[in-house]
């Protein structure tokens, strides 16, 4: 067996009988494939119900395996997240050059907001409800894509109509985050028509 062979062990439900499957994996590939399962699931179910067990289990490892990349759930959900806002801000930075940029590409990165909430209920919640990466936002480690888009937007707007950059940005995020969350609580109903309407 060379040395990228990893044995998964799946238990049954009582626990009293073990089935080894055998996967391959180059070194390196097994926490990208473990946040990929991760995110898999998560367009499956809420936070609450995902485990390092299952997620473990869906690529094909033992769960011994995943705490060496993720020593328990807070670990892995904080790469989740970490992910997570990767491609938010990748879906915005296509919206905004395919829009051509300026204020056509800002009202753009909006729009992209609020799809990408409504395509990842969960993984949103997980970016922007739960504690996770407030560690990394106290020590200002958290670099977003997403957050240099808005900066850069605002500004752009605040030197085109004045005010300051600061507050146009807290005005542009809370009406994209408004809408997301009202739409995915049910509150008004997740339209494509609204979203154009509302954001521009």
């Amino acid at each position: 067996m060379s040395a990228s062979d990893v044995y998964a062990v799946n238990m049954s439900e009582n626990d009293n009988s073990v089935n080894l499957k055998k996967r391959s994996y180059h070194h390196g590939d097994l926490r990208a494939a473990l946040i990929a399962e991760g995110l898999r699931l998560l367009g499956k179910r809420d936070v609450d119900a995902l485990s390092l067990r299952e997620v473990a289990r869906g690529v094909g490892v033992s769960a011994t395996s995943v705490y060496r990349h993720f020593p328990d759930k807070d670990a892995l959900l904080t790469a989740l997240a970490l992910e997570g806002l990767a491609q938010l801000g990748a879906a915005q930075r296509a919206a905004a050059e395919a829009a051509g940029g300026g204020s056509a590409g800002f009202a753009a990165t909006g729009r992209a907001y609020v799809r990408f909430a409504l395509a990842n209920p969960a993984l949103f919640r997980l970016i922007f409800t739960s504690p996770v990466l407030e560690p990394a936002k106290a020590a200002g480690t958290l670099d977003s894509e997403a957050w240099t888009l808005l900066q850069a937007n605002a500004a752009m707007v605040a030197a085109r109509q004045g005010g300051e950059a600061a507050t146009r940005a807290i005005e542009a995020w809370a009406l994209v985050h408004g809408l997301a969350m009202l739409m995915l609580d049910g509150q008004i109903p997740a339209d494509e028509t609204i979203i154009e309407k509302v954001i521009g």
